[in-house]
Formats: C-alpha cells, structure tokens, sequence
C-alpha cells in the first residue's frame, strides 16, 4: 500500500491525542528562535515562513519573495496596493513540497482575477513535521501572516477589506489564527476541507471560526469514512457546506472502496476526498458560468429526501469564490450534489408524490424510478432514494439530479422495478413482502407528482391523463403530463374515492 503512514499518522492522532489536549501541547521554537536570533549569525537558506507572490502562472517560475519591512522589495515585486489580496495557505505535508493543487489555484485566481496579488504561504518547514508538531506550529505561522498584514496596512492604499485567505487542511486554521492576530477585521477567509483531528470541539480561539474574518466560509468533503474524520466534522464559518453530505465524494468515495484495497492505493482514495473541496473551489473560478448552488438543511438526512430546496430567505447559495456573504448568518449549515469532475455543478429536483394504496394495509417499500422529460434534454432512469420509509396515503418527498439541463419539465414517467438494484430496497422490499404475505400483490395509486427546481425554484404539477388509470405495480410504468388549470386536482378526489 502506498503511503501507509498517511491514515496512521491520522490513527494515531485519534489514539493519543483527543480532542481539547491541544492545550497540552507546545508550539516548536524555530519560529521564536528565527525572531530572536543574535546579530551577525547567517540566515538559513530558507525562511520558516515565506511570502512568495506569484508573477507568472508557469508552476517553474519562483516567484517573488516579500519580506517585512522591505518597501523597496514590495514594489520591485509588483504588489498592487489597491487590488485584491489573496494568501494561499497549504496545510500538513509529508513529501515537504507543494503539492500540484497549489499551482491549479493560483492560475484559476490569476485568471480570475487578473489585477489582483497572489501570494503563497509557504511554511513547508513547519509543515513538513510529524502531524501533532504541525498542528503546534499553525499559530504562530498565522502570527507571521497577521505581522504581515498589519505592515501591509500601515499603507497608505491598502485595506484588510480587500484581503481573502484561503486556507486548505491545516492551512484553514492558520488562516483563523491570522485572522484572530490580525489588529482589524479581514474580508474573507475561505476554509477547504479543514482539519478535524486536534481541531473538533474545540474552543474558537483555536480553531477557524466567524469571528476570524467578515466572512467565513468552509467547504467540507471528507468529514467521515470508515470512522475516520480528516475534514473537521463541526460547522466552523458563516456559512459551512457539505457538497455530497461532506463525505463519499463522486469518483473518489464508497463506489471505489474495493478497488482501492486491492490496489493498494486508498492513499488516494482519501486524498482524492480530503482535496475535492480544493477543486470545487477552482471549478467556481474557472467556470463561473456553471455556478453551484447549496441550499440551507439542518441536516443530511432531511437535504437526501429533498426537503431543503428553498431559496426564501437566503436559504440557498453559490459555491467557493462566488459564495454571498448572508447578514447574520452564523454556522448555517448547507447542501448540495455534484459530479464527478469539473464542472461539478448538477440540477437539483425535489419531487413530492402523493401514494395510495387501497389493497394493502401493510408496509409498501417499492423500488421506483422517474425519467424527466424536458424542452432541452431528458434525464436518465433516476433512482428515488427512499432515506426513510413510504409513507401510504401522504405526500412523500424524494431528491433528485441530473447532470444536464433539462430546460422546461414536459412531462415523466414513473417506473416501479420488480427486482431492486440496491441491496437496501432489496431488503426493504423483503421485508413488506413478509409483513403480509396473505397479500402478495402490490399496487400504488399516485395522485400526482410536484416537482421544484432548486436551480430556477419554478415548480410544475404533473398528472395523469386519465385518472381512473393512475395505479402502478411493480414492472409497470406511469406516464404524468403538466396539469392543464389544475381541473385534475379538483376532481381527484372524488375519482380516487371511487376507485376505492
């Protein structure tokens, strides 16, 4: 297995050192002693923490190193003092180098933004050490960022508002430290995937928190697998999103498992998870024309069945650099789907189906499936996620997406499987199947079908054409049409009382 030492180091902070012993721990000197050192004694070859502005998008091209107290330096390096800031701040390292993310950020930013400095933190030596010395560290190189800053700011044209710390991993709460430090308010620090062990649960002066810049938001893709958390768990900004529930991203997460062990390679797996927030954030740089949106839940559980696709009341937001900062928000809690790859950005239904059935007093659990028919493209044979179990004679709520734009709904068709693709419908439709086997047959009348986009928030009704045909069993199909006038919704009633 490649990089073993990756989830055991990660193990053993877990073992050794739980959450609040941060207090037990002292920060490493060679940061104090770089501060204090004796006149005459030679520099080493390389500052503890650097500032390095990037002139050139070439990853090859060192850069322009800026040192406090040096004006002549910042202007030679051409610092822009009235544009925006950004400090790109890497997290734990274990081969001692930048890792290719860095450099994909700094294009997308440069290209982005193409008057603004960028500016890489580069604290690789303080990095590069066993995980619990790195965590140690992460103050005092935010105390070297915030000394940075307060210099910066005692220029004449240059404003902490326009300063946006981005901060990955352990770089995240470095970026709250130099918030914390900093003497004034920071614009924006944005938080990728956090780090969790020695950082959840604790106190907010030593983690990142809202209070720590004007506004504070976390993306975060690796909260939990296989009951290890390398991405801090607990919300820790204004707004704190959880893009696939914050754990089994596409392309790197459960569906890759087996592989993974048999190759050798969940070194990757995880990295793949750890870093998808750092790629999500590029993808908003770079394809700002597919913006991601998350909408507000207070949980996974209610955003898997589709509950939370509201945008009342700023309930719903881009993703990554295009994210709004929302008044008086704190720890607002927010979710969405994405693909694979870039553009990681999908459309969002909620699907509300009002299921009858007039044959069984037991439980349904049917496996069922909705293609969505639309002006601009058709979707695939969706699965509806049952997260609980069918509700009979009530209005279920499922989630669905689509990796197209559809464009306007026309019409669906419902689809109920007679033999389950998943191993949990399979279960479920067992047991209904056991809790009335007097009963075999199954049958479902459906109503109708709401459906609401989260990207347009438009809503349509579906109905059947015929509404003395609206029962499904399992192999068999439905087709619903927009309601014409709602004249069907009037009538149902008294249609599906008959039929009773």
């Amino acid at each position: 297995m490649r990089n073993p030492v990756f989830l055991l180091g990660f193990w053993s902070v877990y073992c050794c050192f739980p959450a609040g012993s941060l207090t037990t721990l002292r920060p490493q000197g060679s940061l104090r002693d770089e501060q204090h050192k004796p006149a005459g004694v030679p520099a080493t070859a390389k500052p503890s923490v650097a500032f390095n502005i990037r002139t050139s998008k070439d990853p090859e091209h060192e850069g322009c190193n800026l040192s406090l107290g040096d004006s002549k330096l910042l202007e030679n390096c051409g610092f822009n003092m009235t544009a925006k800031t950004f400090f790109i701040i890497h997290g734990w390292t274990m081969s001692g180098m930048f890792e290719t993310w860095l450099y994909k950020l700094v294009s997308a930013l440069q290209t982005r933004e193409k008057d603004a400095n960028v500016v890489v933190v580069d604290w690789l030596p303080l990095a590069h050490q066993l995980y619990t010395d790195a965590v140690n560290n992460t103050r005092v190189v935010g105390q070297r960022i915030a000394g940075m800053l307060d210099w910066l700011k005692e220029k004449e044209e240059f404003s902490l508002g326009n300063v946006h710390l981005i901060g990955y991993s352990l770089g995240a709460h470095v970026a709250g430290y130099a918030g914390n430090f900093v003497n004034g308010t920071v614009g924006r620090i944005t938080g990728l995937d956090p780090a969790g062990p020695m950082f959840e649960g604790v106190d907010i002066n030593r983690r990142l928190s809202p209070d720590d810049a004007d506004f504070v938001d976390v993306l975060h893709t690796y909260t939990l697998s296989f009951g290890l958390s390398i991405g801090i768990r607990m919300p820790v900004g204004h707004i704190d999103i959880y893009p696939n529930g914050g754990d089994f991203q596409p392309g790197c997460g459960f569906d890759d498992v087996i592989g993974s062990f048999a190759s050798g390679t969940v070194s990757e797996m995880v990295k793949c998870e750890h870093e998808r927030a750092v790629h999500l954030f590029v993808d908003s740089l770079v394809n700002q024309d597919k913006p991601s949106f998350a909408f507000q839940c207070t949980n996974s559980s209610r955003f898997k069945k589709g509950i939370c696709l509201s945008c009342r009341k700023n309930r719903c937001n881009n993703i990554g650099y295009n994210a709004k900062k929302m008044r008086k928000k704190r720890n607002s809690k927010m979710y969405l789907k994405t693909r694979a790859g870039m553009p990681f950005r999908v459309y969002h239904y909620q699907l509300k189906v009002h299921m009858f059935s007039y044959k069984n007093s037991g439980d349904i659990q049917p496996t069922l499936y909705i293609t969505l028919y639309g002006s601009n493209a058709d979707s695939q044979n969706l699965p509806l996620e049952i997260v609980e179990k069918i509700e009979l004679n009530a209005t279920n709520t499922f989630l669905v997406y689509t990796e197209k734009d559809l464009g306007d709904l026309l019409k669906i068709r419902l689809t109920w499987e007679r033999i389950s693709r998943s191993w949990y419908n399979l279960w479920n439709e067992f047991r209904s199947y056991l809790s009335q086997p007097s009963n075999p047959s199954r049958e479902l009348y459906i109503r109708r079908v709401r459906v609401k986009s989260g990207e347009t928030q438009r809503k349509v009704t579906f109905c059947t054409q015929d509404p003395t045909k609206s029962s499904i069993s399992p192999g068999q199909e439905l087709w619903l049409h927009k309601c014409q006038d709602g004249w069907r919704m009037k009538n149902e009633t008294s249609r599906f009382a008959e039929l009773a």
